[in-house]
């Protein structure tokens, strides 16, 4: 009985050391080794998925589509969320995270364990939260020529994107824009391509700058600080007919590679890890369905080894009118080179149109295992098997004042000062901080929704001042004046309030209200109402400085003549305190032109270079002004002039006694 009792429990041990040794032989294959080469690891889980598995690696889905079940249940590879879509109305950090790792769990939870990557449109700042830094739009950012500040703030976006346990970000836009009537030419930061080309710099912020020696063409991500960036739209969505988003560009294949596609070759050199398809069509082939550009052009010949993802939906537009033939357009963009599919809603139907072609063999399995291969490689890369679910340790990085002091800077260096003075007479710009009376009209001096434009919390954006924090322009203008000027605010007034209180000067602040994508498509591009009016009313009876407030050169040529200055400040996003830091001559106005002023909507498209080049203002412009010494703070005190004359007298003193 006893020996029976022994050998029981030598049994038992002996079972439980096998099945431990089985656990760790588990644990120690390839793909979960952070030691092994990425190839291999890639290699080593390709092998062992299913094609449902692998299948599942090539979904992404809105959020608002999924649950932890379906994404275990289907092995979906990617999530994200629109523009707007959010874990609640008033989403804090922790609320994001949560949500992104409940998903995750999810993923980890299957039988192989291949993490989800979330993706998020985080085009200037981490957009969709709340209390994060908004930067200035693109075509701001490309007025400063500043590489270097754009990589500050690819590196500050990518810290507060990982902050809320987010990977991945729709960034950047790399379109040149041809024709501002277009509604994303906010999102381009210049019509000329070799300015664009520099710009994607901010890359190198968003996911670090890849290491010499680093085989060129292969995705970088630097740690769990960054996140993988997506360059987008490929290719030539700036170059549609009048403008019109997700149109037809038509042009040679000269112009199509000299304009459009030489900044897509900067970011496969600076190790992009993925790249988004176009909605538009070139000479009216669709994008979504060009083997010749996604495969041909940017896998083969610039030797792109990220992973090459859809827009929303953007497979069911390859047909007309969309999803008439949705395993056609499955079948279309997939053979085209599109790795990742951006459903989002209707996944199964996708799953189960991808499987009925693969399995009658519509599609090779050698470009299901591409695909896959080219998917794996950017989360091995970027440490998301070893890290994939989130803590809360860079919450307070969100919307930070390191953050929003590099966006005050993105503010000041992207202002272009169009005019300043009427023919004649002396400089309006700097403005003195001391006035006894000062006006600020306009519907945008006190809108935080107008200046930030579209892409802000909500798709559209907003309007007022409630749905996220920051510094409007009127705030920053009483912050920037001498505490014994009087700053007096009207939207819209009349000519006998202006008369009555003898103002100094007044500043008006109008231009654009919110749109994104198709919503922004403009063939007359004015000013809003009742921008035009209220420039006529104040400029005609009291000095005035203008700030437009736009995502794009806007209609001004009929009220120049009025106006005293004219600034173009972009869309500035949440720190307008920029704004008045060089109005009032803290900083000087530095900015050019990235796209060329026109003096009528009847020129356009016209682009530096034309020959029928006959513009406002060029591409290029910018006059400048020089910083102010005596600066006087909003207590009153000067400061520049107390310390300038310690440094004059000191000088003095020290030569005297050399003398003597």
């Amino acid at each position: 009985m006893v020996r029976l009792t022994s050998m029981s429990y030598l049994g038992i041990v002996v079972l439980l050391w096998s099945l431990a040794v089985a656990a760790t032989m588990a644990d120690n294959v390839k793909y979960k080794d952070p030691k092994q080469p990425v190839a291999a690891r890639v290699k080593d889980l390709l092998g062992r998925m299913t094609v449902d598995e692998k299948i599942g690696q090539m979904v992404q889905i809105e959020r608002l589509s999924a649950t932890p079940d379906i994404v275990r249940r289907y092995f979906i590879g990617s999530l994200l969320s629109g523009g707007g879509s959010v874990p609640n109305p008033h989403a804090t950090v922790a609320d994001w995270i949560n949500m992104v790792n409940d998903f995750q769990n999810g993923s980890l939870s299957t039988r192989l364990g291949i993490p989800m990557i979330y993706g998020i449109d985080a085009v200037h700042g981490h957009n969709n939260v709340i209390n994060a830094t908004i930067f200035p739009h693109n075509i701001g950012l490309g007025a400063t020529r500043d590489t270097d500040l754009v990589k500050r703030i690819g590196a500050a976006t990518a810290a507060e994107v990982r902050a809320t346990g987010i990977p991945y970000a729709f960034a950047p836009c790399i379109a040149v824009c041809r024709d501002p009537r277009w509604g994303r030419c906010y999102e381009s930061y210049s019509e000329d391509t070799k300015l664009v080309q520099n710009m994607t710099d901010v890359i190198q912020g968003l996911q670090g700058e890849i290491p010499k020696g680093a085989r060129l063409g292969v995705p970088y991500v630097a740690g769990k600080d960054k996140v993988a960036a997506c360059a987008k739209h490929f290719l030539a969505d700036g170059g549609t007919t009048r403008g019109i988003d997700e149109n037809n560009t038509v042009a040679n294949q000269h112009e199509l590679l000299s304009i459009h596609m030489p900044p897509y070759y900067d970011s496969v050199i600076k190790g992009v890890s993925t790249v988004m398809v176009s909605y538009s069509s070139w000479n009216g082939k669709r994008m979504h369905a060009n083997r010749d550009l996604i495969t041909g052009y940017l896998k083969d010949k610039l030797n792109f080894k990220g992973f090459v993802i859809s827009d929303w939906e953007g497979i069911d537009r390859i047909t007309s009118p969309p999803h008439s033939n949705y395993t056609y357009s499955v079948l279309a963009s997939i053979t085209a080179g599109i790795d990742m599919v951006m459903v989002p809603n209707n996944y199964i139907e996708f799953i189960n149109d991808l499987k009925y072609l693969v399995k009658n063999k519509f599609i090779p399995m050698d470009r299901i295992d591409d695909a896959v291969s080219r998917i794996l490689r950017v989360k091995f890369t970027m440490g998301l098997f070893e890290n994939p679910i989130a803590d809360f340790s860079k919450v307070n990085e969100v919307g930070s004042q390191p953050h929003r002091d590099i966006a005050r800077e993105a503010v000041r260096k992207s202002l272009v000062l169009l005019k300043n003075g009427k023919q004649g007479s002396e400089p309006v710009l700097p403005l003195p901080k001391r006035a006894s009376k000062v006006l600020v009209a306009g519907s945008h001096a006190d809108n935080l929704g107008y200046q930030c434009g579209g892409w802000t919390i909500g798709w559209q954006g907003f309007s007022g001042n409630a749905n996220t924090t920051g510094t409007t322009v009127l705030t920053g203008i009483k912050s920037a004046v001498d505490r014994n000027t009087e700053i007096s605010y009207m939207e819209n007034p009349n000519t006998d309030y202006i008369k009555s209180n003898n103002f100094s000067y007044a500043i008006v602040v109008v231009g654009e209200h919110p749109y994104t994508e198709m919503f922004g498509d403009s063939s007359n591009l004015t000013i809003a109402d009742p921008g035009p009016n209220i420039i006529r009313t104040v400029c005609g009876n009291v000095k005035c400085v203008v700030v437009i407030i736009s995502g794009r050169p806007v209609v001004v040529e009929p009220y120049l003549a009025m106006i005293d200055a004219l600034v173009a400040a972009w869309l500035p996003g949440t720190e307008g305190q920029g704004v008045a830091d060089v109005l009032f001559g803290d900083h000087e106005f530095s900015g050019k032109l990235s796209r060329t002023w026109f003096r009528s909507v009847d020129q356009l498209p016209m682009n530096v270079g034309d020959p029928h080049y006959d513009p406002l203002f060029p591409y290029g412009f910018g006059l400048t002004t020089k910083a102010v010494i005596e600066r006087s703070t909003s207590g009153g005190m000067v400061k520049r002039p107390f310390v300038l004359g310690v440094l004059v007298w000191l000088f003095i003193s020290l030569s005297l006694s050399q003398i003597l």
